[in-house]
């Protein structure tokens, strides 16, 4: 499980608000990507917050409203959208979500710890911590805020596009969105620049 050791080291340096900061939504083909920055009080505890991947729905709903509503968490959370994603590829467009997650938290911050490799530029001092959604707890709770966020906008859209069926799949490519994909063609939600979207020969769907 997730602890707080990495963060206990930074501070140890002096490095006091320490920023954990994870995405959801890179490998999709639709939706955006959501990126949330976490900075945990010391000795903060909250049972159940691991890696988002390796909790249910449900539970992630529940771990949301814990690290949201706790008083103590500073937290934000930012999208880069389609547009975004397929006008500068969904690398960067990730990494600019995760820059505008933790400029939106309300206090300067000294160090984040990023889920996976260094990010090139990154305005703030950073670790990449490879895995870090399962090491590092302010990483993990950040996993959640923005699984959850996305999953959250993903539901609306599948109101807007019920079609798709965007409420089971979240915009992943499994079997029963690449055939409604190639019954309707693309919705303005999906990446434009993403296979297999970017190959289907079908006009443009609905707008």
């Amino acid at each position: 499980m997730p602890d707080t050791t990495l963060e206990s080291a930074l501070r140890a340096r002096g490095l006091m608000m320490v920023a954990g900061v994870d995405e959801a939504g890179r490998g999709p083909l639709a939706g955006p990507v959501s990126a949330a920055a976490v900075i945990l009080p010391p000795r903060w505890r909250c049972k159940g917050v691991d890696d988002s991947k390796k909790l249910t729905p449900a539970k992630r709903e529940q771990l949301y409203e814990k690290v949201t509503t706790d008083s103590r968490v500073i937290w934000a959370v930012a999208f880069a959208e389609v547009e975004e994603i397929d006008r500068i590829n969904i690398l960067r467009a990730t990494h600019a979500a995760m820059a505008r997650a933790v400029e939106a938290l309300s206090c300067a911050v000294d160090h984040c710890l990023i889920d996976g490799l260094p990010v090139p530029s990154f305005p703030w001092p950073h670790d990449g911590v490879v895995k870090g959604d399962g090491k590092s707890l302010s990483i993990a709770a950040a996993s959640v805020i923005a699984k959850v966020s996305r999953d959250r906008l993903m539901l609306e859209m599948s109101r807007e596009f019920p079609e798709y069926g965007f409420e089971r799949h979240m915009g992943y490519g499994t079997k029963q969105h690449l055939a409604a994909l190639e019954r309707h063609g693309p919705c303005r939600h999906h990446r434009r620049s993403f296979q297999p979207v970017a190959q289907l020969s079908l006009p443009f769907g609905p707008a």
